[in-house]
């Protein structure tokens, strides 16, 4: 059994087919989150965990590119990205989230993060852009904390911002936050950092893209999730659309690194997901 801990078939890449992917992944014994990015997602994987067989769970969050968007020459890439119609860039309506977060199938908050990939040209408009994503951040934080709920952490080219925003909600104002990083790209001594305050690595089909065997090698077992991000990332063992059961090829890799068997990571990353969600 494996559990992939981030897919997204509440996106429009599965739109026509999520119930045949859905089976044929339970089939092969593979279990799902399903992460929302906005609201509309967020709701889609609710609905689709709420009519379908034990094993498909939700999660909601606002992403970080849909806090406070408005630059009109990136909405294209992040549309693109993300296969998203509506921007949030009002801001986070925490209740309307909060009511989301009540469904028994929500495990987590989430995606939520930093990301600044996507940078504004002029200084203001690069403060305004910062200053917006860690407004939207804190809020989810904040709703993780009040509900309980682990989060999902989507980090990109801001992990000393991140790191230090969830630092000083566990350690200076008493938050008992938990989670996962999401898609982990950052340096051993980063990944160190996040362990010590007791959150988890998420390792996905980014492994097979960037030289990352050294850090999966270091990272302790117990502290691994396996994910896949479908419909994004797909392993080179496969081909076009990821999809969950493609999180095998990410277990694979693991134990080839780590010199243990497949059915060790199997069963390890399995029960540490089942412990962070409390599934």
């Amino acid at each position: 059994m494996l559990i992939d801990t981030h897919s997204h078939l509440n996106f429009n890449a599965f739109k026509d087919d999520y119930e045949e992917v859905i089976l044929r992944s339970l089939a092969e014994g593979v279990s799902m989150i399903n992460v929302g990015s906005q609201y509309d997602t967020s709701k889609k994987a609710i609905d689709i965990a709420s009519v379908s067989e034990d094993g498909v769970w939700a999660s909601v969050g606002l992403h970080p590119i849909h806090a406070g968007r408005t630059r009109p020459d990136i909405d294209e890439a992040e549309k693109k990205e993300t296969e998203l119609e509506n921007n949030e860039a009002g801001g986070f309506d925490y209740d309307k989230y909060k009511d989301l977060a009540r469904s028994i199938k929500v495990v987590a908050i989430g995606e939520t993060g930093l990301d600044y990939w996507y940078k504004p040209k002029t200084k203001r408009k690069f403060e305004e852009f910062l200053s917006k994503q860690k407004e939207i951040f804190l809020k989810q934080l904040d709703l993780a904390n009040e509900l309980n709920l682990p989060v999902i952490l989507h980090c990109r080219m801001a992990h000393n911002d991140l790191f230090g925003i969830i630092e000083d909600k566990i350690k200076k104002q008493n938050h008992n936050l938990t989670g996962v990083i999401h898609c982990f790209t950052g340096s051993w001594e980063q990944a160190e950092k996040y362990l010590e305050l007791g959150f988890y690595i998420g390792l996905n089909g980014i492994i097979f893209k960037l030289n990352l065997d050294e850090i999966i090698s270091k990272i302790p077992l117990e502290k691994i999730l396996v994910e896949t991000d479908c419909p994004y990332l797909t392993p080179p063992q496969a081909s076009g659309r990821n999809e969950p059961i493609f999180v095998k090829y990410v277990s694979e890799k693991i134990a080839e690194l780590k010199k243990i068997s497949f059915d060790e990571v199997s069963e390890k990353t399995t029960e540490n997901a089942k412990k962070l969600f409390r599934l």
